[in-house]
């Protein structure tokens, strides 16, 4: 398909760039995509009613895991030249290695060594909290293999005290990151360290919600996918048949997998809270002969755009995305790609706000879909 179908505009006053406070107070968008003829259905509510909006008996199905630090500014060091870098992990591959995107790219070859100082630091030769890393490969788009001087939890506490928030671009670009960020950029139930950017539906969640959620008899279970920064990517082929998705890790465990078959066994819907969530169901799926969810683990990059058969998931919690994304490709597929050109217009028209600290929808899958 034609990226430019995927293209609308959006004024610069829609992208939010702090988070609603409470969490839940943030605005609903509920999407009913048209059905026999009928034009699709738009109501506005606040995320704390999602009680009412789904029945007893579904599943929210949520992403836990946790955002890492993983932006790091440093110096390149190569014989007596030295150089300013950033990069931002994306994929860890073992434990003392790491995909990230290098800006700019292209002072780096492979062999180089890096310097990584704490942000707050007034000098980048600052040698408390130091970090360094080797560039072992150079790849396209400003990827670079890295393989740092710490491993493991040792590496992990070293980028808790160098790493900044990973914010993304069209925030970063706003503002600077501040101690704020490290609570706003992370869900209440985020357990597992791995992702460089938030499941961003997931943040307006609250354990006041959770309860009421429990109450109406709407059960909760929780899966792993670790959201890389490809998913901030622009799509820059014309068509989506030449587009290459960046891959991320993720889990679905017996017990999660178990909860999801049962739920559909009694009727009940399973509502995927955030488009990783999505794409991680989607994926183990898709490698189950009978379409059923079972437990996986493993790397996805799975590519969902309109033609694609959901076999997981039924109801989808999402925030706005950006232009020419891979995940409003996405919702396309999952609602229409018509319906969700006029739930955009809606929301924009009637104020919401967009991107990762923005506003949310709730999406139904189309007839087909």
């Amino acid at each position: 398909m034609k990226v430019d179908l995927f293209d609308f505009e959006l004024p610069e006053s829609a992208i939010a760039v702090r988070p609603a406070q409470p969490r839940d107070s943030a605005r609903l968008l509920q999407v009913r995509p048209g059905h026999a003829g009928a034009p699709p259905q738009f109501s506005d509510w606040r995320v704390r009613d999602l009680p009412q909006l789904l029945r007893p008996g579904d599943l929210l199905v949520l992403n836990d895991t946790r955002v890492i630090p993983a932006r790091l500014a440093g110096t390149r060091l190569r014989g007596d030249a030295a150089a300013r870098v950033e990069v931002t992990l994306h994929m860890r591959e073992a434990p003392d290695v790491w995909r990230a995107f290098a800006r700019p790219a292209r002072r780096l070859v492979a062999g180089d060594a890096l310097r990584f100082s704490p942000y707050q630091s007034a000098s980048p030769a600052c040698a408390a909290g130091e970090l360094e890393a080797r560039v072992e490969e150079k790849g396209e788009g400003g990827e670079v293999l890295l393989r740092f001087s710490l491993a493991g939890a040792c590496l992990d506490e070293a980028l808790q005290l160098v790493g900044m928030t990973p914010l993304p671009p069209y925030i970063a670009s706003k503002r600077p990151e501040d101690a704020r960020d490290r609570e706003d950029y992370q869900t209440v139930y985020a357990r597992r360290d791995g992702a460089v950017a938030a499941p961003t539906a997931g943040l307006h969640m609250t354990p006041e919600l959770f309860g009421q959620l429990e109450a109406a008899g709407i059960g909760r279970t929780f899966v792993t996918l670790h959201v890389g920064a490809g998913t901030f990517l622009p799509v820059k082929a014309e068509d989506t048949d030449d587009h290459r998705m960046h891959a991320e890790t993720g889990e679905i465990s017996e017990e999660a997998a178990q909860r999801i078959c049962e739920t559909r066994a009694r009727g009940g819907r399973i509502v995927a809270v955030g488009t990783t969530s999505l794409r991680l169901l989607e994926s183990a799926a898709g490698q189950s002969p009978d379409g059923e969810v079972r437990a996986w683990s493993g790397a996805t990059d799975i590519f969902i755009t309109p033609g694609y058969r959901f076999r997981a998931v039924d109801v989808l919690m999402t925030n706005f995305h950006l232009p020419r994304s891979t995940l409003f490709m996405l919702v396309c597929a999952f609602s229409g790609l018509e319906t969700m050109q006029a739930a955009y217009a809606h929301a924009i028209g009637a104020g919401y706000r967009f991107y990762s600290y923005g506003d949310a929808s709730l999406l139904f899958r189309a007839d087909g879909a």
